[in-house]
């Protein structure tokens, strides 16, 4: 991808380097604010759409977070501009009450679910935004702030998942003066965000040191190039870690996990943190990820010579011996409600595990195994159970309208049910 966005917009190799990721997509969203970076994005992104015989269709979502009597305006303007590009536009709204605490994080996952959802309604496939160079150098100087690894100052990648939609950021790499130099010569007057220069905004107050950085060599390219070696590291550190992780984790029926202690103990602190972090998300039913620290005290604690007995984490319950780790769910740290299981449909129980109704037949009942007796169970499958009580407690059971047992755990006594432990 190149390092530089410039005029003239004729120029095609700018565009096949930018979109090519993309190229072939049907429908493709565009997140507009109205600033310039933005406005650059729809510019180019329109000009290369134009020039493909298998043009895309491409929307403009632009939001008003409520937070500015001018947003509504804003909105307006953007989804003019939108139309003299020949863009479809929606403008959506955030109506819900705002938090005294956190708003910009909270209009950030409110700005993606809007999004999310009228991109499920127009079929678009992929989001674009317009981060750009600096952007990524302020991410990395705040994620370095807070004592992020490697997988934390790698920064933005062109490619994620952002509370389930689907993003991609053409322009990481792109220099702003250049963005808005397109936008100027195009004849568009961006808006001007005020909480852009509010420094009550950790990220404002980043972005206000660049300059000095600069001077002393740490500018935005230098920060830009530095995130992708780290994000060269983090994919072999992960390729290790992953390796790591399938040679030695045993995961059984009950969502739980086993690992040998002594293997564990001889992986570098780097590798044996990513095992745990990973094994963590599975077991805990996928919990919002808690700082890289945390992780790494809870995996010295389980190599000391004295690993810590039992402790609680991303809804886990972690404990060691001198031969082998275990981890479990936590119960009754947000248990799955009892769920209908209509004729053939899923659910995914917990987050943890898929359970299908293969069948035609009435709707079963998928709920919480809790406090079955260790011997009913041993009933059901035929051998000793030697699992935590945690994960026993914590397993989903499926019944028929009867009450009858048709699965329990990762185990199916019905051919009408089919259950799949979810490791990914």
């Amino acid at each position: 991808m190149s390092a530089r966005v410039t005029p003239p917009l004729s120029d095609p190799t700018v565009f096949e380097e930018l979109f090519a990721p993309v190229a072939g997509k049907a429908v493709l969203g565009l997140a507009i604010s109205g600033g310039a970076d933005s406005l650059a994005l729809m510019l180019l992104a329109a000009h290369w759409a134009s020039g493909r015989a298998d043009r895309p269709r491409l929307i403009v979502y632009s939001v008003n977070h409520g937070l500015r009597p001018e947003a509504a305006d804003e909105v307006r303007i953007v989804l003019a501009q939108a139309a003299k590009l020949g863009l479809p536009a929606r403008g959506l709204a955030w109506r819900d009450g705002h938090p005294a605490t956190g708003l910009q994080q909270a209009a950030r996952e409110a700005r993606y679910r809007l999004i999310g959802a009228a991109m499920a309604e127009d079929g678009a496939e992929m989001l674009m935004t317009a981060h750009h160079r600096n952007d990524q150098a302020e991410t990395v100087l705040m994620r370095l702030a807070h004592g992020s690894g490697i997988e934390g100052l790698k920064g933005m990648e062109p490619f994620s998942l952002v509370a389930g939609v689907p993003i991609f950021r053409p322009l990481l790499e792109a220099d702003p003066a250049e963005l808005a130099g397109l936008v100027a010569q195009a004849g568009l007057t961006p808006v001007a965000d005020p909480s852009n220069a509010d420094t009550a905004y950790e990220r404002v107050r980043w972005r206000a040191l660049l300059p000095q950085l600069a001077e002393m060599g740490l500018d935005a390219p230098t920060l830009s190039r530095f995130a992708q070696r780290m994000g060269e590291a983090d994919r072999a550190l992960a390729g290790i870690a992953d390796a790591a992780f399938e040679s030695l984790v045993v995961l059984d029926g009950f969502g739980a996990a086993r690992l040998d202690r002594t293997a564990f103990r001889a992986l570098s602190p780097a590798i044996g943190a990513r095992v745990l972090s990973r094994l963590l998300n599975i077991v805990g039913g996928r919990q919002k990820p808690r700082a890289l620290g945390q992780v790494e005290r809870l995996t010295q604690g389980l190599v000391a010579p004295e690993p810590v007995k039992a402790t609680t984490m991303l809804g886990c319950v972690t404990r060691a011996d001198e031969g082998a780790i275990i981890v479990a769910r936590e119960p009754g740290r947000q248990t799955p409600p009892d769920l209908a299981l209509v004729p053939g449909g899923e659910i995914i129980w917990d987050q943890r595990f898929r359970i299908r109704n293969v069948s035609p037949d009435t709707a079963f009942t998928a709920g919480v195994a809790d406090y079955l007796p260790r011997h009913r169970l041993q009933d059901f499958l035929g051998f000793k159970v030697t699992a935590p009580a945690e994960a026993l407690r914590t397993a989903p059971i499926v019944r028929d309208e009867a009450g009858g047992v048709l699965s329990l755990g990762g185990w199916s006594f019905d051919e009408r049910i089919a259950v799949e432990l979810l490791i990914d």
